[in-house]
């Protein structure tokens, strides 16, 4: 008898949570575990801005994927479209090989794209905020903007090279501009032309509240330390219009500038759309034990998915955290069990337990199961949950050891020099345009009738 292939598609939290389980829950003679993932690392999203400020290394935030999983078989590349009727996934693999994976249970964990909208000059000038790549080349950008400051013989050049706009007042933009908002200020030391007090760093968001998950204190008191700290805030706005040297707000206004970084929000990854099926804002409309109604051995989770709060019980989707992500893997991974055995599934039910924003050095708040801090005291749950969210030692203790060292010697402000001869946006890290249609899926999937069993 063939072994069950199980395809998880996505190294994200509920990706490689998922792989993670399966290989606790099944013996090597049960089934075959595949992962689909672009990089040999899952990357720990929210510690990101502190990489981009040069805080962490890289290689704190990207866990191995190979230290975790011992008997998944790894294939490094993306799905590209899915034909559910077929079970066949369509995948591109780094060397830009397209190859069919058929697959007994698939779980597609494929994640989320920055979310975009049809503004003259965003695609070309904006960056992001969503890989590592882009937080390591954000942090060169913006040293490479006062390196170019302290330069230049023109007043109002220098003026744009030290205003940094950030659109979007979520938790990634609002960490990024306070993590770099320091880097900056401190930098200003080591640049003899270049005074603080012209460095300008602008929060703009179109929502009336700055990270309203936070609650109307919390998000006050967020507001309150930004703005002591010379962050500018302009809420319900948005952008009209980005320029290479400028950008056009929606309320009239133009801000001579050179950085524009995009955060306002994601949407779920363009390979839903390739299975053709049901969606609730552009995530898949499944059931609360996961799975994709209609379809055999479907399962969905993370920012794919629109997953029914059973928690909350007032018929919203869970939100797409890594807190959520990580346990949905769990118990998808124990359905796919059930699946593959034919047991009843379980749904998937959590009480979200709490929020952290970290504001760079003592500046943070906190909501760890419905308590409220500032400061230190919400500095150091914050960096206390992400240890332990970290899934190795290895990425503990280097993520600790980061944060001594910057503690202690700070900062050396040097340039790696990451695509320094050309200007790196949004569609560089995003391969949006690499999924097929449903039509070419079923197309591709329908001449392919023998499945053999994968190695």
């Amino acid at each position: 008898m063939t072994r069950p292939r199980i395809l998880i598609v996505g190294g994200g939290f509920a990706g490689v949570e998922c792989a993670r389980r399966l290989e606790r829950k099944l013996t090597p003679d049960e089934a075959l575990i595949t992962l689909v993932a672009p990089f040999d690392y899952q990357l720990y999203l929210p510690l990101l801005p502190q990489v981009a400020s040069g805080v962490l290394t890289p290689q704190s935030v990207a866990v191995s994927l190979r230290r975790g999983l011992r008997r998944t078989r790894v294939i490094p590349g993306g799905a590209i479209g899915v034909d559910a009727r077929a079970k066949v996934c369509v995948v591109r693999k780094i060397t830009d090989e397209v190859v069919d994976e058929p697959y007994d249970a698939i779980v597609l964990a494929p994640g989320s794209i920055t979310r975009t909208f049809d503004i003259p000059g965003l695609a070309e000038h904006a960056l992001g905020m969503k890989t590592l790549a882009e937080a390591a080349y954000l942090r060169d950008h913006v040293i490479a903007q006062l390196d170019l400051a302290d330069a230049a013989t023109d007043e109002a050049e220098r003026a744009a090279r030290l205003r940094f706009v950030v659109v979007g007042g979520g938790y990634a933009g609002t960490e990024t501009a306070a993590c770099l908002q320091r880097v900056t200020s401190a930098a200003c030391r080591r640049y003899p032309r270049l005074d603080a007090r012209q460095i300008t760093w602008h929060i703009v968001d179109l929502a009336p509240k700055l990270m309203p998950e936070l609650g109307d204190k919390l998000g006050a008191a967020a507001m309150r330390t930004l703005r002591r700290r010379g962050i500018e805030i302009s809420l319900g706005v948005s952008v009209d219009k980005v320029e290479r040297d400028r950008v056009t707000l929606t309320d009239g206004r133009t801000l001579p500038c050179r950085t524009l970084l995009w955060t306002a929000g994601v949407t779920a990854s363009p390979l839903i759309g390739t299975l053709g099926a049901e969606t609730v804002k552009g995530r898949l409309a499944v059931t609360d034990r996961m799975t994709l109604p209609g379809y055999d051995g479907v399962f969905a989770l993370g920012d794919a998915a629109a997953v029914p709060d059973v928690a909350k019980g007032d018929g919203s989707s869970c939100p797409p955290t890594a807190q959520h992500a990580q346990r949905q893997g769990k118990v998808v991974a124990d359905n796919v069990v059930a699946h593959l055995r034919g047991e009843p599934l379980r749904p998937y039910v959590h009480k979200d337990l709490g929020l952290v924003v970290d504001l760079g050095g003592k500046d943070a708040v906190s909501r760890p199961l419905g308590v409220q801090l500032t400061g230190l005291p919400a500095q150091a749950v914050a960096r206390g949950y992400h240890l332990m969210a970290l899934r190795t030692h290895v990425a503990k203790v280097r993520t600790m050891t980061n944060w001594l060292l910057n503690a202690t010697a700070g900062d050396d402000y040097v340039r790696t020099g990451f695509q320094s001869r050309r200007p790196a946006t949004l569609r560089d890290f995003e391969f949006t345009d690499a999924y097929l249609t449903p039509e070419e899926v079923r197309a591709r999937t329908s001449s392919s009738t023998e499945r053999p069993e994968g190695l």
